[in-house]
């Protein structure tokens, strides 16, 4: 059987709205679609057994919930439905070992006060070893795609654009693969953005780009973006590709670029720090401050 991915669902507007972008992911890439509701036997210390016999009526009702919206909205998507038990970060991606892709949702407020990102999927992001996509509140079908002639939203018009958010000086390859897949996927151009900022002259070795000045930098970074991107361009000829750079901070260069994007694409790194799995403060304003989803590749 070919890997699913995975929505987890708690009946909440936002997991709901997840569930259903999982669904469009899952037609797009040709998978079957898993709900999975994760529960706890006794959350509170004392809790008894109607308190565990209403988590289960209530885990059950949200599972009902994901697969009627996703037999209304998707319904040539397969799909099917498991609760699992444990606290819900590690019960999720416990559930997820098999899984090719997991959505979560948010509680994504708007555009410009972004996404109000839950425990349960910060852990979840900061821990997982398979892509993560965060999906805020009220995501339409329509929203992924270019708005029709007349400027009213469609769904029969091309994608909006995937954008790649890059370190150059760590260019991971799963996470450009996984943002080139998308883009093919959805026939969509994908803009690859590069932040760099002028370094400190304590900080520049031998034959650093902070020795030239502001243009000639950005003309530097520009022509290595294009060289670690090249190979990809070759893999993925169907692919339009636009390369930005911008001079500023990463995490507010990519908030603007991923305006009006259909999805953005950011990398995680893996190895674990003294105070252990974390987002990394770039991912972490992403997922805070995006409007649209967010997919985290994880990279060592």
């Amino acid at each position: 059987m070919l890997p699913p991915v995975m929505a987890g669902v708690d009946g909440s507007a936002e997991s709901l709205a997840a569930a259903e972008w999982a669904a469009r992911e899952a037609a797009r890439r040709s998978r079957p679609l898993r709900l999975v509701n994760a529960w706890n036997q006794q959350p509170h210390k004392g809790a008894g057994l109607s308190a565990a016999a209403a988590q289960r009526y209530l885990a059950r009702r949200a599972l009902r919930q994901g697969e009627d919206r996703i037999r209304r909205t998707c319904p040539g998507v397969k799909v099917d439905a498991e609760q699992v038990e444990g606290p819900a970060t590690g019960a999720l991606l416990h559930a997820a070992e098999q899984a090719e892709l997991l959505v979560l949702g948010s509680r994504g407020l708007s555009g410009f006060t972004g996404f109000v990102v839950g425990s349960v999927a910060l852990g979840v992001v900061a821990r997982a070893t398979l892509p993560v996509v965060l999906v805020r509140a009220g995501e339409e079908a329509s929203d992924e795609h270019l708005p029709a002639d007349d400027g009213c939203p469609s769904t029969r018009t091309g994608y909006q654009d995937v954008v790649l958010g890059l370190d150059l000086g760590d260019p991971c390859d799963e996470v450009i693969e996984f943002a080139f897949e998308a883009a093919r996927l959805r026939g969509a151009r994908l803009h690859v953005v590069h932040a760099w900022q002028e370094p400190s002259p304590l900080g520049l070795g031998p034959g650093e780009i902070g020795l030239v000045n502001g243009p000639e930098q950005a003309d530097e970074w520009l022509g290595f973006l294009d060289a670690v991107i090249k190979v990809w361009r070759d893999k993925y000829p169907e692919v339009e590709v636009v390369e930005t750079v911008a001079e500023g901070r990463a995490r507010s260069v990519l908030v603007r670029a991923a305006t009006g994007a259909s999805l953005l694409v950011v990398g995680r790194r893996t190895t674990e720090r003294a105070a252990g799995p974390r987002t990394g403060p770039v991912t972490h304003a992403a997922v805070q401050h995006v409007g649209c989803p967010v997919a985290v590749v994880p990279h060592e």
